[in-house]
């Protein structure tokens, strides 16, 4: 994966993605403060293909060429997390150049604060 300088910045795999300029000049509705500042807070933001659990063994076995098989079929949708909690789920899809995106198909709403 290389590194793209305007969407985001690779870290071990993660590629973490700023999120800027949504909605500038937005007012807070409590006594109409400006919340300009917060909007442009960095986000970790993870798109999950799937997940595989292996022994040690196993994994001291990896090499170059190597395939893990993941716990998703082709076809299923990935998840979305942003701050390592599940936001969303969507579909691949291909971008020109070779990229991959996220449709979102499903936005999760059972999230509740403080629930971990």
């Amino acid at each position: 994966m290389a590194e793209d300088s305007e969407s985001g910045e690779e870290t071990g795999g993660i590629t973490q993605l700023d999120i800027k300029d949504a909605g500038a000049g937005a007012q807070a509705s409590s006594g109409g403060r400006n919340i300009d500042a917060m909007l442009n807070v960095g986000l970790q933001v993870q798109i999950i293909l799937g997940r595989s659990r292996m022994p040690i063994s196993q994994i001291l076995k990896l090499t170059r060429g190597s395939i893990i098989e993941l716990d998703k079929k082709i076809g299923d949708p990935v998840d979305v997390l942003i701050n390592d909690r599940l936001v969303a789920r969507g579909d691949l899809v291909k971008l020109p150049g070779d990229r991959l995106g996220v449709e979102l198909t499903e936005i999760v709403k059972d999230f509740v604060p403080g629930n971990d």
